[in-house]
């Protein structure tokens, strides 16, 4: 491993703490939220009045920043899984707080995580992707927004108005920021103010439809159902479309990218299954 690939999942496994304990932090308002401003952007103003949900908020602002930085130490295939390490600190915290006993699911979640982030250092492609088309990169993150749009466009019109679709469409508009971060993070790479500047734009402008509609979700359906649907699909479908927007350096992993993929997988399985235990989805979304 080179000294770039370590610093890079070092500051990852950082931003996903800050990252993870700023959701927390929301999350203990959001759930005290009227019903009433579900899918509204009253709810965020509302929500914006609480000194915690703002803190938590701030800690979000730090690991955006540190995210932006590892993405530029490390390839995006191997942040992106990394920043499932912070439900290992959520684990703890909810353990510590709501008293829960550790496991067999937990226990394997934690061996997943862990070992899938292992085995991702190890098989790594060499170098960080670089973006294979512009164009490509602005089609996937307007097409994944726009969904992730849709129950807000269509408040109360049957199923974009369901639970199950403000979930979905919550994991889109967070992984929709997470290409966008990548590509922040190679405009800055690239000295490229004005194109930073409208990635960050458009990084902010997903953020807030991420927002609205992973706190309205917090409010219909619960925790354990909520908090591992929008992780994995924030987490995961970026590294499944990156071909499309990314240069393809698979094929210099190790081992023709057979730990890459298993490592993949491992984090994937780890990270519902702790995600999905009471001791994080209740912490993530306490009451």
């Amino acid at each position: 491993m080179t000294m770039s690939m370590l610093l890079g999942v070092l500051t990852a496994i950082l931003s996903s703490a800050a990252l993870n304990v700023g959701v927390v932090l929301q999350a203990l308002d959001a759930r005290q939220a009227p019903p009433e401003e579900a899918l509204r952007l009253s709810l965020l103003s509302n929500l914006a009045r609480h000194r915690r949900w703002l803190a938590g908020f701030g800690l979000i602002g730090i690991g955006f920043g540190l995210q932006v930085l590892a993405l530029s130490l490390a390839p995006f295939v191997v942040v992106q899984p990394v920043l499932a390490s912070g439900l290992l600190l959520v684990l703890v915290l909810g353990v510590r707080i709501l008293d829960e006993r550790i496991g067999a699911a937990e226990v394997l979640g934690v061996l997943g995580i862990v070992g899938g982030i292992a085995l991702l250092t190890i098989g790594t492609p060499s170098g960080t992707e670089k973006v294979a088309s512009p164009t490509a990169a602005i089609v996937v993150t307007t097409v994944l927004g726009g969904v992730a749009f849709l129950p807000l466009a269509l408040r109360g019109r049957g199923r974009f108005d369901s639970a199950t679709f403000v979930m979905v469409a919550s994991g889109l508009a967070f992984g929709a920021g997470n290409i966008t971060t990548k590509m922040i993070s190679d405009s800055i790479g690239a000295s490229d103010a004005l194109v930073a500047g409208l990635w960050l734009l458009a990084a902010l402008i997903t953020a807030v439809i991420a927002l609205i509609t992973e706190m309205t979700a917090l409010q219909r359906r619960p925790a354990t159902i909520v908090v591992p649907l929008i992780f994995s699909v924030q987490t995961f479908l970026p590294v499944v479309l990156e071909p499309i927007y990314l240069q393809d350096r698979w094929g210099s992993a190790a081992l023709d990218g057979a730990p890459l993929i298993v490592g993949l997988l491992m984090v994937l399985l780890g990270s519902v299954a702790v995600a999905r235990t009471r001791a994080v989805s209740a912490l993530v979304a306490a009451p």
